[in-house]
């Protein structure tokens, strides 16, 4: 699906405008674009100064909650490669393999990959079929490659003719994409849809004096996919490739945020960053901890491909799967499934039998709580014999390393708490649970319910939390110089800290959008006496001070950066609370979260904030 150079990037005050108008369809041969296609690009950007880009924050917006409650999502690579099913004969008869990159990997001639798709025919693709296998598994959300890298549509676009409809042997009365949108909206299951920036097939992607026309059609057929499918998720990818740039991110964004604002975007939209999209995309690996500053999935394949290949027979163990998916939710993650259906559609044996054994697993004795609507552990380091995600009042202890009979569980405890309950899932044996050390000791007095992982469930009293406070933001003051120098620009009470103002926007439409400065102040009041992390999400400078203390100072011109520091705060207490931020010149975001063990990661809200 990527290629091996991409890595993961670490990372509502005003809605973003519309930046494009409705596109008119054009049309596009299998080979070149048509004449009389546009050759401008959406020309029509948001308003400049005074734009802000962060429509809310995705930690807790309506917007994105199923999306932090579902967790596991199925991912399905099908195109005109899954055709060659892995493997492509050269002209001397050697075997090249590999599987949706087969094209350029093995440099299949553009006119040869046109002649084998146009006898692709998935005439065996059930759609429900395939949403029932998600549905069984425990998955609550399903993304499908709608174009990947090679420019093959899989839905009936009309901005040009290489697509499944008009370049295939497959059923002309048939829409896969609809097809799988209406048996998805009966199940209850999300829809989501992949779309490749980059274009292996379109001339006019690789230069860019001829980019805006292939951007024009681009925009034509997200819209196609926005009014016609309506789906909860657009994954983006290929974006790290050139000429696209983080500008045209930024356009791109805005401009689907305003075709529907509920839409939720991956980082790939722009450039893989923390300040992009809506949420990480860490690929064939989970991050050790909770992702700094953004919402996150981790991807994955069943074997060792995307697409489908034939002779790959590498099949991990559902066990193996089960453990990926505790161990990202148990970090706040969710995890994203692949699946490659075979030429005819089907999907292959050992990938079904493996998602019916997950989801046996996640149904039994209701075991799936640890992963359904749970989150990172937080009270709790996590151990070396398991995970732990904890959900409301409730630690869902993921054993996977069962004691020895008469051995005990040590979990290491990050802040104050008691357990009033313990119990096996699924077994009536008896659970003991003793304060120790760093801790707590757990003592099951059975065995183990299963091979995979055995979940100890913890019933716990977190201690008192503040009720919200009635705060009403910081003091923002708006320098239009990047020195904080002389007289305010503005001065004003800004609810939060979480700003995305990026290339084009700025605070006030009164202020330039390079060469700005800002400064908050007044207090903050935690709702936990804990240690706090703070998180500064920011380009360029910034620093924070914490009861007249400097805990963040990164005061050089960066690129977009995460940093962090622990600061102990009081329950009830309203902490003094500085940040000075400066804009130079290139993009501008400024965002504040924290984090504590009894509190998820969250940009601070306007309750806990006072300007004075």
């Amino acid at each position: 699906m990527y290629t091996p150079h991409v890595r993961t990037v670490r990372r509502a005050t005003a809605l973003p405008l519309l930046v494009a108008a409705a596109l008119a369809a054009g049309s596009l041969s299998a080979a070149q674009p048509s004449a009389a296609q546009p050759s401008a690009a959406p020309t029509a950007r948001a308003a400049g100064p005074g734009t802000d880009y962060a429509a809310d924050d995705p930690f807790t917006a309506d917007r994105t909650s199923w999306f932090r409650q579902d967790r596991f999502g199925m991912f399905i690579h099908f195109g005109p490669y899954s055709n060659l099913e892995g493997e492509y004969t050269r002209p001397d008869g050697t075997v090249c393999r590999d599987a949706e990159w087969i094209m350029r990997n093995c440099n299949i001639p553009r006119e040869e990959y046109e002649k084998q798709a146009a006898t692709f025919n998935p005439a065996d693709f059930d759609a429900k079929a395939v949403v029932a296998a998600a549905k069984n598994a425990g998955m609550r959300y399903i993304v499908i490659t709608a174009k990947h890298h090679d420019g093959y549509a899989m839905w009936p676009t009309k901005a040009n003719s290489w697509n499944l409809h008009d370049h295939s042997a497959f059923d002309k009365n048939r829409d896969i994409i609809a097809e799988l949108k209406k048996a998805a909206d009966e199940a209850g299951i999300k829809l989501g849809l992949y779309y490749s920036i980059w274009d292996w097939h379109d001339p006019d992607f690789p230069d860019r004096a001829t980019f805006p026309a292939y951007e024009k059609r681009m925009y034509a057929q997200l819209k196609e996919l926005v009014d016609t499918y309506d789906p909860a998720l657009l994954w983006f990818d290929g974006a790290w490739q050139q000429p696209w740039t983080a500008e045209d991110g930024e356009r791109l964004e805005a401009y689907l945020r305003g075709l529907k604002p509920d839409l939720i975007v991956n980082n790939r939209v722009g450039k893989n960053r923390v300040t992009d999209g809506d949420f990480s995309t860490p690929e064939q690996e989970i991050p050790d901890t909770s992702v700094a500053g953004q919402l996150w999935e981790s991807c994955g394949t069943l074997n060792d491909h995307w697409g489908y290949a034939r002779y790959d027979d590498k099949w991990k163990s559902s066990s193996e799967l089960l453990r990926n998916l505790l161990t990202t939710s148990s970090r706040s993650g969710n995890y994203l499934l692949n699946i490659g259906p075979d030429a005819r559609g089907r999907v292959p044996g050992p990938a079904a039998e493996r998602l019916g054994e997950m989801g046996n697993w996640l149904r039994t004795a209701d075991q799936g709580e640890a992963v359904h609507g749970a989150g990172s552990g937080g009270l709790v380091e996590q151990p070396s014999w398991g995970t732990v995600s904890r959900k409301g009042d409730k630690l869902y202890a993921a054993v996977t390393q069962w004691p020895q009979s008469g051995g005990s569980l040590h979990l290491t405890t990050r802040t104050g708490f008691d357990v009033k309950q313990a119990r096996v899932l699924g077994s009536d044996q008896s659970v003991s649970v003793t304060k120790s050390g760093d801790g707590y000791d757990i003592k099951p007095s059975g065995a183990a319910t299963n091979e995979t992982a055995t979940v100890i469930e913890l019933t716990v009293d977190p201690g008192a939390t503040a009720a919200p406070g009635s705060g009403t933001g910081l003091k923002q003051e708006v320098f239009d110089n990047p020195e904080l120098s002389g007289e305010p620009k503005l001065t004003r009470t800004d609810p939060t800290v979480n700003h995305s103002w990026k290339f084009t926007g700025s605070p006030d439409a009164g202020v330039p959008s390079d060469g700005f400065s800002v400064r908050w102040s007044g207090t903050l009041e935690p709702r936990r006496t804990e240690t706090h992390t703070l998180s500064t999400v920011s380009d360029d400078n910034v620093r924070v001070w914490i009861d007249g203390k400097l805990v963040i100072d990164n005061w050089k011109p960066h690129n977009v950066q995460v940093d962090q520091a622990q600061v102990d705060l009081t329950k009830g207490r309203r902490h003094a609370i500085k940040i000075e931020y400066v804009e130079q010149t290139g993009e501008a975001h400024m965002k504040l979260l924290w984090s504590s063990p009894g509190q998820d990661q969250q940009v601070i809200p306007q309750q806990q904030l006072n300007p004075n």
